[in-house]
């Protein structure tokens, strides 16, 4: 009445809602009663949710048959994509989720649940619950936990010219984490001294470790990556298909992943790092696999 909106759609109609509508002068409505072998909207989505996801979330029922999942800290969300569009193939269920490798700050929203109006068909709910428990979930938001990140600033002429011109831009960027570097250091690039400056920084066991580098590498094999590889890291990756950031190189040393990544830190513009770095500080092994994915989208500019 009045345009106002009395009840949500889908809503269970009660005595007390009867009451409530004949007092605005409502004789008749329009309801919608379950067939046998359907279910809810609200209890499908529900059901759904509990099982989509896992880490540090909280579902938060909506009306309409909706059902929110909300990061209850600092999350990196990780995503099955393959899974997410087999249960969006399968029923009269849908889920949109973040971002794969997005970071969500607390309280952001990492998925949404929708069904059809009203109910859904039994059989199909059962379809995706089955789905789910054979596979997991599709939804991880994985938290970071008080990570830290050390900078091995290098340049050809002198380690402090890299510093001057990369310090301001870290900063920046790390920022929009919560956080500063913890451990850094500026050496001259040579193989010798890029090395000695790694295994220096690894022994604080840093969450990662960022190289800020002024030249642009033709592969492993110039002095960044011999460095690497003679501080014991594993290259993972080399070349990533994102613009800007393409000559990136990924390694580790054990867990802890080093990041090359040349003439991302000349700006604060989105690249590479904005990609990357939320799994990394999650602590999660970013591999060559999931780099290469990156591909579609990875036009940032």
């Amino acid at each position: 009445p009045g345009g106002r909106k009395l009840l949500p759609k889908g809503h269970i109609i009660s005595e007390d809602d009867v009451a409530l509508l004949s007092t605005e002068g409502m004789e008749k409505v329009w309801v919608s009663a379950l067939d046998d072998g359907e279910v809810s909207e609200d209890a499908a989505v529900l059901r759904v949710a509990q099982l989509i996801a896992c880490g540090s979330i909280e579902i938060r029922p909506a009306p309409g048959g909706r059902a929110n999942l909300v990061v209850t800290e600092d999350c990196c969300a990780l995503v099955d994509d393959d899974l997410l569009r087999q249960i969006n193939c399968t029923a009269s269920i849908v889920i949109a989720t973040a971002r794969n490798f997005q970071y969500l700050k607390a309280g952001e929203r990492a998925a949404t649940v929708k069904s059809t109006p009203f109910a859904v068909p039994q059989d199909q709910l059962d379809a995706v619950v089955s789905i789910l428990a054979e596979r997991g979930p599709l939804l991880q938001a994985r938290p970071l936990h008080s990570p830290s990140v050390a900078v091995l600033y290098s340049d050809p002429q002198s380690g402090d010219r890299a510093r001057q011109f990369f310090e301001g831009v870290v900063k920046h960027r790390l920022d929009a984490f919560g956080l500063v570097p913890k451990f850094s250091l500026a050496v001259a690039e040579d193989e010798e001294r890029v090395r000695k400056g790694l295994e220096h920084l690894l022994q604080a066991r840093p969450s990662a470790v960022l190289i800020a580098s002024t030249t642009a590498p033709a592969g492993p094999e110039d002095a960044v990556g011999r460095a690497m590889a003679g501080a014991g890291c594993h290259l993972e990756k080399f070349l990533a298909p994102v613009e800007p950031g393409v000559l990136t190189l990924l390694g580790y040393s054990d867990n802890t992943p080093v990041l090359s990544s040349p003439g991302c830190f000349r700006s604060a513009k989105s690249n590479v790092l904005d990609l990357i770095l939320p799994p990394l500080l999650a602590r999660y092994r970013v591999s060559g696999w999931e780099i290469a994915g990156l591909g579609h989208g990875g036009l940032l500019s």
